[in-house]
């Protein structure tokens, strides 16, 4: 996203005049959501200030600021877990967009996680994982991809430790063995990871 995240976070860059992470929090509330944790590395500053409480956006807001350099996404979310407390929590990734209902979302009793998957991207066009009646499976014909959205446990994170790590060995792990299920989600979603992504979802029509 250089040169435009050299001066401005991803989360704040702005589709159809909003910043990304401004339609996540407006979709978060209008599901009930009020307490939010915000995961803070590159100029984190500036996201604390354009957000602020969180008030004007009927969430209340928490931060989690990552130490020096980025812990990818596995260490960030581990490191904010005493701000999310003992309950599943749903994690929405700052860098994509998406007109998804969260308050769908639900999580089953025996799973350590639930995701969000989309049909492939061209950008990713071998996915992610296969989904058959409910569980996320590595093995598939038919796969695709995370969305960078999902509900987790607190015990997904059990035997982590501190520090910068990958999400993808834990759901490997939770796949196999079969605690992790998940939905095909067939609506709006982009992963905002290019400049011509952006641009193409600034000019598609609302």
């Amino acid at each position: 996203m250089r040169p435009l995240t050299d001066r401005t976070p991803k989360p704040l860059l702005e589709v159809r005049g909003k910043p990304l992470i401004v339609w996540h929090l407006e979709a978060l509330a209008r599901c009930g959501v009020r307490e939010v944790v915000v995961n803070i590395a590159w100029l984190g500053a500036q996201i604390r200030a354009a957000l602020g409480s969180g008030a004007r956006f009927g969430v209340d807001l928490h931060f989690s600021e990552e130490p020096e350099g980025a812990l990818e996404t596995g260490g960030g979310i581990y490191h904010a877990l005493p701000l999310l407390g003992p309950a599943p929590f749903l994690v929405v990734n700052g860098d994509t967009f998406t007109v998804m209902d969260f308050g769908t979302l639900r999580i089953a009793s025996h799973s350590l996680a639930h995701l969000a998957l989309v049909p492939n991207p061209p950008q990713h066009p071998q996915g992610d994982f296969a989904v058959l009646e409910g569980d996320v499976l590595e093995e598939g014909a038919a796969r695709y991809t995370y969305s960078g959205i999902g509900i987790y446990r607190p015990e997904f994170f059990a035997g982590s430790v501190a520090g910068r790590f990958p999400l993808l060995p834990l759901l490997r792990q939770a796949s196999a063995a079969r605690r992790l299920q998940g939905e095909v989600f067939h609506g709006a979603w982009s992963d905002v990871g290019t400049v011509a992504r952006l641009a193409a979802l600034n000019a598609a029509p609302p």
